[in-house]
């Protein structure tokens, strides 16, 4: 054990050894008016110096951002399965942080979350800027999101749907602040978590406004239920900037981003009976209200590594101890988790009617992207129900890609959502901001064997806040309990390092390491493995690289912080 211990203890400083280096906003009145923007030196440069182009050649680009949509929900999905026949895949697709601010800030930037600032969902009703909104503008994000530099660029830009936590309204409070760099912004705001009842979003004469969307009674039919349910609305704002996109000379941008397949926020359902996870009416019955797989053969066989014990996943201390179990929870009983994955099928599926209708509306020369902020996790690996963990269950999400020019197929490029942000900016005809993290996805479009990025890091910060969170009242304190982490991906890998001291100022690192070639799951904790010796080596080696580019903000990347991804 001695002998373990010493080789345990060398293996991590070795990785330390062979590190390579690499190298506040402006008020509103709060009613809604346009705030002037932060002066971004960097970005204001890179603008000058690019022309706008022509409108007849650049692209248009639709994001369908689903929340909380797991990988195997794909298989429910038609117009997915169409997406995937006929355009680009990234099967080894990850986010910054299973959490939906975060991955969501990650999204809008290029950034990590140690760039952006944004660290959890909530602020604890806006009394610290670790977290929602309030960290999101308070760190001048607003201004770095890619849909700025493509206003400027000429593009009609929209967004419809959920946005970030804790950019709120309620009856009786001001407005929050209109978003910069956004032509249409209908936000959907979180009332919708439950599917009925909720307000939005419009601008007029660049000032925000609110519109209220009124649940029917009870007693109404199920038709009238589900044309004022939350994705029915979300997606008739969306066809309507299409519509209106389509036949305008400029180039355009959409986000739609829906509610589903989320949980409702309450501990009640909006109407009686309602599930935890709930669909339109239409698609509450029959076998085949799942979509393309029958309901009946949606079982835990599709949530791999279901009720495993988590014993054996305790994370490892630098001297080869065994640390802190954190995965303390408890998983779920397989009959509450396959009713759970078959609601949220069928809640994917009005989701996969607009995805279709979105693919007709378009044009030849649109790009349509479908994805999710991430992932989630119904009792695989001994856990409950939720997210934030750094498994396979939770980071890694689907990302399907259409559009001119690209060939289909599958990629086995490593990409993470900070991607997107320069890949939207190089169809667009601009060079990405010198601040994003993420590397442009437009070259692999047209060439499925391209590989540039092999790892992608995850960073999360523990959810010690309380109260707020629209996962709360059905995930309990699951979320709570996982610590802090910094974590490395590749195809077939995961090293995860957890601070399992959640004390302010104290840290203890623990170590987890999986290989997916051995299991399509995270069954056991192999780094202290002498066969995997040299693996761990390599991952530890490209995290200590990684803790190296901790750039914030306007900051420029070096390129060696992006070569870490190689």
């Amino acid at each position: 054990m001695h002998h373990f211990k010493t080789a345990w203890a060398g293996l991590c400083l070795l990785a330390l050894m062979t590190c390579v280096a690499c190298g506040s906003s402006a008020g509103s009145d709060r009613r809604g008016d346009v705030r002037p923007a932060r002066t971004t030196s960097t970005a204001a440069a890179v603008a000058e110096r690019e022309p706008a182009g022509t409108s007849a050649r650049r692209p248009n680009i639709v994001v369908v951002m689903l929340d909380d949509f797991s990988m195997d929900l794909v298989q429910t999905m038609r117009s997915a399965q169409t997406m995937r026949r006929t355009g680009a895949s990234y099967p080894h697709s990850f986010v910054t942080d299973s959490l939906c601010c975060v991955s969501r800030s990650s999204f809008f930037t290029g950034q990590y979350p140690h760039q952006t600032g944004v660290r959890t969902n909530i602020s604890r009703e806006g009394t610290s800027t670790l977290g929602g909104w309030p960290a999101y503008d308070t760190h001048g994000n607003p201004e770095r999101a890619f849909n700025v530099r493509l206003q400027q660029a000429g593009y009609h830009t929209g967004f419809v749907g959920k946005f970030l936590n804790e950019y709120e309204w309620v009856p009786g409070r001001a407005l929050p602040p209109l978003v910069p760099g956004w032509t249409t912004f209908d936000a959907v705001f979180g009332s919708a978590y439950d599917g009925w009842g909720f307000a939005s979003t419009s601008v007029t004469d660049q000032r925000l406004r609110v519109r209220e969307h009124p649940a029917p009674p009870a007693g109404a039919s199920a038709a009238a239920k589900d044309r004022a349910y939350a994705g029915t609305v979300i997606g008739d704002l969306a066809l309507d900037f299409l519509r209106r996109g389509e036949a305008a000379d400029a180039p355009y941008f959409l986000e739609v981003a829906l509610y589903a397949p989320h949980n409702r926020s309450q501990a009640q359902g909006y109407y009686p009976g309602d599930p935890l996870f709930p669909p339109m009416f239409r698609d509450r019955a029959g076998e085949r209200s799942c979509g393309r797989v029958a309901c009946s053969k949606l079982t835990v066989a599709d949530l791999p590594g279901f009720g495993d014990a988590p014993a054996d996943n305790r994370p490892r201390l630098p001297d080869g101890r065994r640390g802190r179990a954190w995965n303390t929870a408890g998983s779920l009983p397989a009959a509450v988790a396959v009713r759970d994955l078959r609601d949220r099928a069928r809640m994917v599926q009005s989701a996969d009617r607009l995805l279709a209708r979105i693919l007709r509306t378009v044009g030849p020369e649109t790009y349509v992207v479908l994805t999710s902020d991430n992932g989630f996790h119904l009792g695989q690996n001994g856990l409950g129900r939720g997210k934030g963990t750094p498994y396979d269950t939770d980071v890694r999400v689907p990302l399907l890609v259409t559009g001119p020019g690209v060939v289909p197929g599958a990629r086995r490029e490593v990409t993470s959502n900070i991607d997107l942000a320069p890949t939207f900016e190089e169809l667009a005809g601009l060079v990405p901001a010198p601040y994003r993290s993420g590397v442009s996805l437009v070259p692999t479009l047209t060439d499925p064997s391209l590989v540039r990025s092999s790892y992608a890091f995850l960073e999360h910060t523990q959810q010690t806040l309380t109260g707020g969170d629209p996962d709360a009242a059905f995930t309990g304190t699951e979320l709570d309990r996982i610590p802090s982490y910094t974590a490395v991906r590749s195809r077939t890998a995961l090293l995860a390092r957890f601070d399992l001291d959640p004390r302010p100022g104290r840290t203890t690192w623990g170590y987890e390491y999986y290989d997916y070639r051995r299991s399509p799951y995270e069954a056991r904790n192999q780094v202290a493995s002498a066969k995997r010796r040299d693996d761990v080596a390599a991952l530890m080696a490209k995290l200590a690289a990684f803790d190296t580019c901790q750039q914030q903000g306007n900051e420029p990347v070096p390129a060696a912080c992006r070569a870490v991804r190689r």
